[in-house]
């Protein structure tokens, strides 16, 4: 699950011709089952949602163009920066009208928007900025491949058909939280040399190809024959703060908390309590997948703040679906009278991850209690 995956489409159209494509897209974006919206010129926008013809009349939509265009907001700057880092922008026409809106908002890879730029005549969709972790060149290929644009690839990883390490740890689940390697790694890979890969973790399971150019090892030794080396680490070890210089940890994001809280806790002190809990086995908060907690807690607002910041899906289940959990290791009568289930925290992460193996029960902090269960990680 990548965290960095947004929700919405949203499509720019300037001209007459801008916005036919724009409807159109549109349309076969929502039938390819996206969430996207258009935008374009009032004078270009029927009150119907149509966009006009020359002569100002409204053009009937033809099949499959029949999803509905606003008109642009005055301010076009502030709209993007409202839903910048949770929706993908397309821009069809000039790429200067991209830059200079998207100007104020560009920060990195990491946490920028995916932004797309096409031609008012749908020949060339090219995707120009967070196009790896940001799911931009996956969508620039999904959109040519539905309307017969040609997806334009400008990096040089794509260029030449490499293996790109932030693809790879998108597609696999795995975070990356140490970008000056990263880009070592992917210069070392352009250069032609090979990386080591050792699937440290021995939850990890490979049943796929690996890359060519990752040489998969057996230990950490053998790594080390290597000038650069990606390890894939469920938990934090000390012993690398010395041996990093070469090295890239990939944390797998397969952990799911269930959370027990009492109503109304400061954010700070679930988020701390947490931290905590995750510390003791090595673990961030960037390797949670996802939260569960039963559904009287669906609208608390330290457990809504924690999702948000750290942009993790938060699922929320009936007291009846969680008694359905067998085997917890910790029961409470209190718990029980108050939400009728006697382990709250427990039972939500098996529900929300069945597959998944305990490695931590119910933990207790103040006003709050958690437990870990983590997904096993296959390749």
């Amino acid at each position: 699950m990548d965290r960095r995956e947004t929700s919405e489409i949203i499509i720019f159209s300037f001209t007459r011709e801008g916005t036919y494509l724009n409807r159109k897209w549109c349309g076969q974006l929502v039938g390819n089952g996206k969430s996207c919206s258009g935008y374009a010129p009032s004078k270009y926008v029927g009150k119907d949602g149509t966009h006009n013809n020359s002569d100002g009349t409204e053009r009937q939509p033809a099949d499959g163009d029949s999803v509905r265009i606003s008109a642009l907001p005055e301010d076009l700057k502030k709209m993007i920066g409202d839903h910048w880092g949770r929706s993908s922008f397309v821009f069809i026409g000039a790429a200067g009208i991209a830059v200079r809106s998207i100007a104020p908002y560009v920060k990195d890879k990491f946490t920028d928007s995916p932004v797309l730029v096409a031609d008012e005549r749908g020949q060339y969709i090219i995707p120009i900025l967070s196009g790896h972790i940001g799911g931009g060149v996956e969508l620039a290929d999904e959109i040519a491949l539905l309307t017969g644009a040609l997806p334009i690839h400008t990096t040089a990883t794509d260029v030449r058909r490499k293996f790109a390490v932030d693809v790879f740890a998108k597609k696999n689940s795995l975070r990356l939280l140490d970008r000056a390697a990263a880009k070592e790694i992917s210069a070392a890979v352009l250069e032609g040399e090979r990386i080591a890969f050792w699937p440290e973790y021995e939850g990890c399971r490979i049943s796929g190809e690996i890359p060519e150019e990752l040489i998969l090892c057996r230990s950490r030794q053998e790594t080390e024959q290597y000038r650069y080396r990606i390890i894939v680490m469920d938990r934090y070890s000390c012993e690398y703060k010395a041996e990093m210089a070469g090295t890239l940890i990939l944390r797998p994001e397969n952990i799911i908390v269930g959370i027990g809280c009492r109503r109304g806790i400061r954010a700070e002190l679930l988020e701390q309590g947490l931290a905590d809990i995750l510390a003791e086995h090595g673990l961030v908060p960037e390797q949670i997948e996802a939260v569960a907690s039963i559904d009287l807690k669906r609208e608390e607002p330290a457990v809504l703040a924690l999702t948000e910041k750290y942009k993790i899906p938060f699922f929320t289940y009936p007291a009846e679906e969680l008694r359905k959990i067998q085997n917890v290791t910790q029961r409470s009568d209190f718990v029980q009278q108050t939400t009728g289930v006697d382990n709250v925290c427990e039972r939500a992460a098996l529900r929300c991850c069945p597959e998944g193996i305990l490695i931590q029960g119910k933990c207790t902090r103040d006003s709050m209690t958690a437990a870990l269960v983590r997904r096993p990680v296959e390749f």
